[in-house]
């Protein structure tokens, strides 16, 4: 099994940060994260496409957003919360905290 490329907290960049939080299914799971802790890419895929879940994915780990790890065939994934509140604070709170917010009525 391959191993997945993490960046380093020193190399996060806020315009890559929000670009994949810019996507409702990237946000969604991001979200989930934040609620449940880590998860395997199937519990988070929401019946998508396993190509469209990977690239997902892909775009999450890149901004240094989850970390993904192996454990046997599944993939697990976990926020980089500690990381993430270090390089920007309070940004992720603010991001997991509008949730409520955003899910009622228009």
């Amino acid at each position: 099994m391959r191993a997945f490329s993490h960046p380093g907290p020193e190399t996060f960049l806020l315009e890559r940060v929000l670009h994949a939080l810019s996507d409702p299914v990237r946000l969604g799971i991001v979200r989930q994260l934040a609620r449940e802790g880590e998860a395997s890419c199937g519990a988070l895929d929401g019946g998508r496409p396993k190509s469209s879940v990977s690239h997902h994915f892909r775009v999450l780990r890149e901004a240094g957003l989850v970390w993904t790890r192996s454990d046997g065939v599944t993939h697990m994934n976990a926020l980089r919360r500690a990381e993430l509140d270090r390089r920007f604070p309070g940004l992720l709170a603010a991001i997991v905290d509008t949730e409520a917010l955003s899910s009622g009525p228009c």
